[in-house]
């Protein structure tokens, strides 16, 4: 089937992709690209082109997760006539420079989260998608859960009728070790913040997708340990194997952080990221509590869903459990049978599904775009802001 690339006007069957970066995210993005095309109709397949990283592993990387060229030179990637997608895993520094340029080129961006440093870099990025007409997407994949996404259909059918309360945490333990090194995560120039940019953005993006915007929060961040060793040179790839060297640095960033927010409708909310929970690996948690009724989720058990229907008989109230692995479930229908639960992985084929067929091909817009991932942004720059200043902040637009 010809369909018709909207960044150039040129028919096509196949997207050409150029990923930038190939740690941890290009991974998980190498591994959607593999697989998306074997799950779902797509109307356009896209082809892994090129892919961009630093270090001598770059072509041991394009080899395994099967990309056809490797280069060091993103600048290349973007300018590229042959390349129509352009795929950025880098560290948070990067992003928006990135993003710029291959909007600019007329290619359709996806970006990984937080979508850049602060709030004016990512006005930028919106900025320049929409003079160029590309289509963007945010990478926070939590949303297509299939749990997550069945739960914002119910919140909008109104099962949970008037919202009252948000209560979401995003916490992990893997720093809590003195000796772990300074990996780049805790150095602010690179990154921006710490465990709030990194975890509570996700947290933020899933509230707003199920309740709506904030207009106003009040919050707190703290690093507790504020001198580390560095890297040791040649330490190992992935963030969570650095070796520690002699030298120590300073960490400039949070290790958590708390705050509460008040929602344009009225509800309130409490939020809690953290690399300090022992015990927490990947522990993403939300309650969304309402007139009618309550949800849970817990990414730890991601394929289930916890609903409280108020209305019914007190007697047989309580939470129950939804498997959501039903075919009529969002997105399971293309994976496996009913109760053959899928992972962390799935929730990137799941967004790539959507990026390709209504993003790209259709001309639709796909959220969490770059507009929308912008008022993400603005509920934590907010945030950043209210520590330093020790008040409730209103979010900027």
């Amino acid at each position: 089937m010809n369909v018709v690339n909207p960044c150039t006007c040129m028919i096509m069957k196949e997207l050409n992709v150029g990923l930038i970066g190939h740690q941890f995210m290009g991974k998980a993005h190498s591994n959607a690209y593999h697989n998306v095309a074997k799950f779902f109709t797509l109307k356009a397949k896209p082809v892994m082109k090129v892919v961009c990283g630093i270090g001598p592993d770059v072509p041991v990387f394009a080899e395994r997760w099967g990309w056809k060229e490797n280069t060091q030179n993103y600048k290349e990637v973007v300018k590229r006539d042959d390349i129509h997608m352009v795929d950025i895993c880098t560290p948070n520094k990067l992003h928006a420079e990135m993003a710029i340029a291959a909007a600019e080129n007329k290619k359709a961006v996806l970006c990984e989260k937080p979508m850049a440093m602060d709030a004016a870099e990512a006005k930028q990025m919106v900025a320049a998608a929409k003079k160029n007409k590309v289509p963007t997407l945010v990478s926070f994949c939590y949303r297509r859960a299939p749990a997550v996404t069945f739960m914002k259909q119910m919140i909008a059918a109104g099962k949970l009728g008037r919202v009252y309360h948000v209560r979401a945490q995003y916490l992990q333990d893997w720093i809590m070790d003195p000796k772990f090194p300074r990996v780049w995560r805790l150095v602010k120039a690179i990154t921006g913040s710490g465990a709030h940019g990194d975890l509570n953005a996700h947290i933020v993006d899933m509230a707003r997708y199920l309740v709506g915007d904030i207009d106003e929060v009040v919050g707190m961040t703290e690093t507790f340990i504020k001198q580390r060793p560095l890297e040791a040179p040649g330490a190992g790839a992935g963030l969570r194997d650095k070796k520690a060297g002699s030298k120590t640095g300073a960490v400039d960033v949070d290790d958590a952080c708390a705050f509460l927010a008040r929602f344009a409708n009225g509800a309130m909310g409490t939020f809690e990221a953290s690399r300090f929970s022992g015990g927490h690996k990947n522990g993403i948690f939300i309650e969304v509590n309402g007139s009618k009724g309550s949800f849970k989720f817990n990414f730890e058990d991601m394929n289930e869903l916890w609903y409280l229907d108020l209305e019914e008989d007190n007697r047989e109230q309580g939470f129950k459990r939804i498997l959501v692995t039903e075919p009529n479930h969002p997105y399971v229908g293309v994976w496996w049978p009913a109760g053959h639960i899928i992972g962390y992985e799935h929730n990137f084929v799941n967004m790539l599904a959507d990026f390709i067929n209504d993003g790209i091909v259709g001309r639709k817009p796909v959220m969490p775009d770059f507009a929308d991932a912008l008022k993400t942004q603005l509920v934590l720059d907010a945030v950043l802001k209210s520590a330093e200043e020790r008040c409730w902040v209103k979010v900027g637009k």
